[in-house]
């Protein structure tokens, strides 16, 4: 089964997503950051707008979601238990529940942190995760209204996924994360090398979004607690992972 997915810049740094069925002709919109490069990203596709499939209530996430609702009449999918934050909701979807798109279907997956409500679509026969702003490219997000426990859960459900699973973030962060990254562990061959392959796809203007599980659990630091390296950068050699997550999302929010 082919899952279309076209990725497009909205804002200043979020990016918009379309996934298309094509046999049953679904077309939705993960989360609705901006109307207007939404609107002409399904003119270009010739696409018709059936379900806006939100990850979580902020404002760049969730935005869009009446005018669009109000112009395409399309279904607005959200996090039962934060339905009350989720402009024009319709269904309210919960963790473990399979929702159906079209001729295939996605895993819902609570992944409190940067929310309390946060959750991720996971189309495992496509192999794709839309995971809004849970995980970034080499990053993850801040802990707005969850507890490091709460958010180390959550990293540690997405990276259990298959490494070859094609990872949808909803930013272009991944060239401040990498510097981020590197001084928490500067020696990572594999974390230096995606480092100059960041810079070169910036340089040209290219996205650095999707990235694989595969990868981040290569190269992010936020899913590497158990890195020596990193356990020693952060003072916290032989400590609990969650402890060590924690001291490292700290000192991103300073860096």
């Amino acid at each position: 089964m082919a899952l279309d997915v076209y990725q497009f810049p909205c804002l200043n740094d979020n990016y918009g997503f379309l996934i298309h069925e094509p046999v049953s002709g679904c077309t939705a919109t993960i989360d609705t950051p901006e109307v207007e490069p939404i609107n002409r990203a399904l003119e270009d596709k010739g696409w018709h707008l059936t379900h806006i499939l939100n990850t979580h209530h902020h404002f760049d996430h969730a935005g869009g979601n009446e005018a669009l609702k109000k112009q395409w009449g399309c279904q607005v999918v959200g996090a039962a238990n934060d339905a009350e934050r989720i402009p024009g909701i319709d269904v309210r979807v919960v963790d473990g529940e399979n929702l159906v798109f079209g001729k295939t279907s996605a895993l819902v997956l609570e992944v409190p942190g940067h929310t309390s409500g946060h959750i991720a679509y996971y189309f495992a026969e496509e192999g794709q995760a839309f995971v809004g702003d849970t995980l970034f490219a080499l990053g993850c997000g801040r802990l707005f209204e969850g507890s490091p426990q709460q958010m180390w859960t959550s990293l540690e459900k997405l990276m259990a996924l298959p490494d070859a699973t094609r990872v949808y973030c909803a930013h272009e962060y991944t060239q401040a994360n990498a510097a981020f990254a590197l001084s928490v562990e500067p020696n990572n061959p594999a974390l230096i090398e995606r480092a100059k392959e960041i810079d070169a796809l910036r340089a040209k203007g290219r996205p650095t979004v999707p990235t694989t599980i595969g990868l981040e659990r290569q190269t992010n630091p936020f899913v590497r607690p158990m890195s020596e390296e990193i356990q020693a950068t952060v003072g916290l050699t032989g400590a609990q992972w969650v402890d060590v997550f924690a001291e490292t999302r700290r000192r991103k929010d300073n860096f």
